[in-house]
């Protein structure tokens, strides 16, 4: 199922972006969170689990494709319409993460009596709209919503109490937006410097950011530390500039996508950057493999350069914890060091080696990752927005904990069950990616 890859594309980064998307779609949707095992849970502050590796690494991927796409939007210089096409990516990118967080738009009063039906109906009927507009099918896009649209003003009109979206508490970080900023900033650096530049600035920022986090005082703060979650420069920044209302709600005194932590998430970017300078050195426009004489040249060069700095960060860590919600400077090392491990890895094995047949599943994930994360994202929106009667009278039960408890939870431990609905989340959206990549459909911005 593979070989419907282009044979120039560098099919073990595709495998390990559908692997990086795979466990984030995995870990965002367990059955329950009161029972979740703690591989599958992020490092409550300080330390890491494989949890912890994910946004790195696609952060890292995102910056191994950089030199891939850029340079063959470049072979006439750097004109303008190099500078819109990075733009409007990271506009959209961005764009898609605060349309996420603000899903499902408006709520209709339970005391109107409008079917609750027509409300799931409306919402995915805007979630059609967006998938349209995403495969550039723009105006069947601008009719399905501009439709959806005029049903809701004329249930208004007509009466209807719409409790619209609260614009005071929306989030503005997150995931998709940190990834669009550091792609934006990212692609900007690589038009304009060399790979030697492009290191020392990627050391740069780290020292500036550990020297910043560990020596500057905290306005209110008896003691500024990293190891307090409230009282370091990172989360007082988030409060002074976001405030409380537009941070993380779970965290409230900080937030893991926050303002300065996107400093060293910007240096992981460059760290993916740096390695797809390296995996395309030898090849042509129309090619991401490097010229097989250097293959075992680049594999050893990863297997390399991770093992040195995930040395490095290890080490930098007795000093400069591994933090993922702060993005450590020692996080960005250590996990860069993975992330070179794992894809040096996949590149021996599949493109090397031949090894194929086992990666078809992150091959379709992969090249519509971003479709993945996004629709994904708002299914699981949807289950726990359908709700009905609960076995006790005058409460209500979402769809997707009906699922969990008569589905998972009836024959398994509640443990064992969450990793059971993770996982078949999961191999439901493997079936529908699979039906878009065997009809070569690959949703890009």
């Amino acid at each position: 199922m593979a070989s419907a890859v282009s044979p120039t594309r560098l099919v073990s980064l595709d495998v390990f972006r559908g692997m990086t998307i795979a466990g984030m779609v995995l870990v965002n949707n367990p059955g329950t969170w009161s029972a979740i095992y703690s591989p599958l849970e992020h490092a409550p502050w300080h330390g890491i689990t494989p949890t912890d590796y994910i946004f790195p690494f696609f952060l890292f991927i995102v910056g191994v494709a950089i030199p891939i796409a850029l340079k063959r939007r470049m072979r006439d210089g750097v004109t303008r319409d190099v500078y819109l096409k990075i733009i409007q990516r990271a506009a959209t990118i961005f764009a898609l993460g605060i349309l996420m967080s603000m899903i499902p738009f408006f709520q209709f009063n339970d005391s109107t009596g409008i079917p609750y039906a027509l409300k799931i109906v409306l919402v995915l009927s805007f979630s059609a709209a967006l998938l349209l507009y995403l495969l550039e099918k723009k105006t069947a896009a601008a009719i399905t919503a501009g439709v959806s649209a005029l049903i809701v003003l004329g249930f208004y009109f007509a009466g209807a109490e719409i409790l619209w979206y609260n614009f005071s508490t929306m989030r503005i970080p997150g995931v998709l937006q940190r990834i669009a900023v550091c792609y934006l900033v990212v692609s900007l650096i690589f038009l304009h410097t060399n790979w030697k530049q492009q290191a020392a600035i990627s050391v740069v920022l780290l020292l500036l950011y550990w020297i910043l986090m560990t020596v500057i005082p905290v306005p209110g703060c008896d003691v500024t530390t990293i190891d307090d979650k409230a009282c370091n420069l990172a989360a007082w920044l988030d409060r002074t500039i976001l405030t409380e209302a537009h941070m993380w709600r779970s965290a409230k005194v900080y937030d893991p996508e926050g303002i300065l932590s996107t400093i060293p998430a910007i240096v992981t970017t460059l760290s993916g950057v740096l390695t797809g300078t390296w995996l395309t050195r030898s090849t042509d426009d129309k090619s991401q493999i490097p010229n097989p004489k250097s293959e075992i040249e680049t594999a050893v060069g990863l297997f390399f350069s991770g093992t040195v700095l995930l040395a490095i960060g290890w080490s930098w860590s007795l000093l400069f914890p591994l933090n993922k919600s702060l993005w450590t400077s020692s996080y960005v090392v250590y996990t860069s060091g993975l992330a070179l491990l794992t894809l040096g890895f996949c590149y021996w094995l599949i493109d090397i080696k031949g090894y194929k047949r086992w990666s078809w599943p992150f091959v379709v994930f992969g090249v519509n990752a971003l479709a993945l994360f996004v629709f994904s994202g708002i299914m699981a929106r949807l289950l726990g927005m359908i709700r009905f009667a609960g076995p006790e009278e005058g409460k209500f039960t979402t769809l997707q904990q009906w699922i969990f408890n008569t589905i998972f939870l009836s024959w398994a431990s509640p443990i064992n069950a969450s990793l059971a609905f993770a996982i078949s989340f999961i191999l439901l959206w493997l079936f529908l990616m699979w039906l878009l990549y065997r009809k070569r459909i690959f949703v890009k911005v």
